[in-house]
């Protein structure tokens, strides 16, 4: 189509279909899907798929049976489905048009190893939005709220299950007592920061459903290092680099 373009995504020949004007995917989703930890077989849920960048890399990076991908709108959704068709993931990726808040109404309870998450950041109340964008709703909890994402993580989970989202670091609280609320019990944190010296812009979590209390501080991320290059960090967590971050 016109307004679509294709992008490489440097990882194992995968590549996705992207909006030239609309909301594009960006370092948080590439760090994401890495984050998460995904064994051999897992079945996994991403709440809020958008272009199904993170179900992708996880196809390509991890072992895992099957990602399902549920996406509110419904553009995008067949977007990232047709990513998927692009790279003959077919078989083990499914992206549908869905409500977030109805997962537990149209999956069984209890059904997923793993849930990831990279969902709106900004919440309600942050004046004038434009309800109908695209780019309003991938960045404002217009949609569904942390709170409801958090509680379809917990619907959705096996006991012992983990979830794993990237948020900003001004929510921590926030998500903090939202998994809690929800029985998953916060695990390992990491803040992401642009280089060093400079203040952390994103943030890391993983949690376990009906997890033990103990909560894991890890060493911070870097995107770049003092000399505007990229970390090796990040080098190593994006096989070659990094395509088309924005």
């Amino acid at each position: 189509m016109k307004d679509e373009k294709i992008d490489d995504l440097q990882c194992r020949g995968l590549r996705i279909i992207q909006k030239k004007e609309g909301f594009r995917f960006g370092l948080d989703a590439v760090l994401l899907s890495s984050f998460a930890d995904i064994y051999k077989n897992a079945r996994v849920m991403d709440l809020g798929a958008g272009s199904g960048v993170i179900p992708i890399l996880i196809a390509g990076k991890t072992e895992a049976k099957h990602i399902t991908g549920i996406e509110i709108q419904e553009e995008i959704a067949q977007m990232a489905q047709r990513s998927v068709g692009m790279n003959n993931l077919d078989d083990r990726i499914h992206i549908m048009c869905g409500d977030i808040r109805n997962c537990t109404q149209i999956f069984k309870k209890s059904s997923f190893d793993v849930v990831v998450s990279n969902p709106p950041y900004i919440n309600q109340g942050t004046g004038f939005i434009n309800e109908n964008d695209s780019k309003a709703i991938s960045r404002h909890e217009l949609k569904c709220t942390l709170e409801d994402v958090v509680k379809a993580a917990s619907g959705l989970l096996k006991r012992g299950g983990q979830f794993a989202m990237v948020h900003k670091p001004n929510r921590l609280v926030d998500i903090v007592c939202q998994m809690r609320k929800y029985y998953i019990e916060p695990k390992y944190i990491q803040f992401v920061h642009p280089r060093p010296h400079k203040r952390a812009n994103l943030l890391l979590i993983k949690g376990r459903k009906q997890g033990g209390v103990e909560l894991k501080m890890l060493e911070p991320l870097y995107v770049y290092d003092e000399s505007g290059d990229y970390s090796q960090q990040i080098n190593n967590i994006y096989c070659k680099g990094v395509a088309n971050i924005e």
